[in-house]
Formats: C-alpha cells, structure tokens, sequence
C-alpha cells in the first residue's frame, strides 16, 4: 500500500519542463450564479506560473485541490506578453487540447473591462468533458511561447496590471458542481503567499492517497 500510494503522488505531477521560479494564483468568482460554487471554486482552484529555464517560455498550472466535486473544464487567456500555446501537459485522469469551445470565457462581459480571449489562447477537455477535466487532485499545464524580449517576470508583472494596459488575466470555466452547477473564474492579481503553495501541493496527494486507501 506505501509503494501504490508513493506511485500515485508521483503521478500526479504533470511531466512538465523544470521551474526555477513560480508564483501561484488563486481564482476569484465571476459569474456569481450560485454562492456555494463560488466558494468552492475560489477555495480550490490555484494557478502556478513557472519560469521554465527555456528562454521565453512560461508553464501555466492549473490545480484543482478538492475535495469538493468540481471539474476545471476550460481555460482562457486575455493576453499581454503570451505569443502562442507550445503545448499541453495533461495530469493523469485529464485530458486538454487547444482551442477551447466556446472560443470566449463564458459570462466574460461581466468581468470590467470584459474579458477578450485573444485567439487561439484557449483550451479545454475533451469528450467526455466533464471527466476528462481538472477534478479533485488533478492538475494541467500549458505551455507557453512568449513575446520575443518578454520574459518569466514580464508575464508576472501582467497578471499584476490585469485588464490595464498590457495586462494578462486568465479565466477558467468550471462544471459538474455537486449541484449540477457551472461558474466562470478570473485569476486573482496578486499571487498567493508561498506556505499556500505547500498546502496545496499536500491537499492534492492526500486527495489521492484517500482514494487509494477507500479502494
């Protein structure tokens, strides 16, 4: 039971390219349908943007902690400094691809100024989508080329300026409430402070290693 425990903690981490820096995001509810989902959403959902020691790229991590049922199903980016997607590092149990459908973050006009996928930066879970997607104890990465000149700290400083000028906000669409319901996200400005990061990363694999023990 130790080693099939220790497996699936090491499975969970996305086989992504290696950080020197990170800074974690988590999510502020936009489309307020309901507030329970809100708060789930904004207890759970946790952006990591690392520096990846590759010139001008950038991995952003999208985590969903649990243990509520909530499956991250599509995410958007309004761009400052990004210039593509360079690929997709899905978890074990997700599956994302680009571009998202919808093309736009759903209730997007609520956000102020509203938000504006710029195109192509998008993607979502496939069929079928709520399974495939970021449920409780899963995570996907995304990989971004950036700017030419541009850089790790470049991108941290956007999501600071958020909807201004030059500014980067990234959205998520989440499904399959316990409720049945859907709420949209838009990540916070400021990162989380760093003992956060650690819990996160703790609430993920014991997530994981409950399901192991109940099975």
């Amino acid at each position: 039971m130790k080693k099939l425990l220790i497996a699936l903690a090491l499975g969970a981490c996305v086989a992504a390219p290696a950080s020197a820096a990170t800074a974690s995001y988590s999510f502020n509810c936009l489309t307020q349908t309901n507030a329970a989902n809100c708060g789930i959403g904004q207890a759970q959902l946790f952006m990591d943007v690392s520096d990846t020691l590759v010139a001008s790229q950038v991995l952003f991590e999208f985590h969903n902690t649990g243990p509520a049922a909530s499956s991250l199903t599509d995410v958007y980016f309004d761009d400052g400094s990004l210039l593509g997607i360079a690929q997709v590092f899905n978890g074990p149990g997700v599956s994302f691809s680009p571009p998202a459908k919808p093309g736009d973050l759903p209730g997007g006009n609520k956000a102020s100024p509203a938000f504006q996928t710029t195109a192509g930066f998008s993607a979502d879970s496939d069929a079928p989508v709520s399974p495939n997607g970021v449920n409780p104890g899963e995570k996907v990465g995304i990989l971004f080329n950036l700017i030419s000149g541009q850089s790790f700290a470049d991108v941290v400083n956007a999501l600071g300026i958020a909807g201004g000028a030059n500014g980067l906000r990234v959205g998520v669409h989440v499904q399959s409430f316990g409720n049945g319901g859907s709420e949209s996200f838009i990540n916070a400005v400021s990162p989380v402070p760093e003992a956060k990061q650690w819990l996160m990363m703790l609430l993920g694999i014991s997530v994981i290693a409950t399901r192991a023990m109940r099975r």
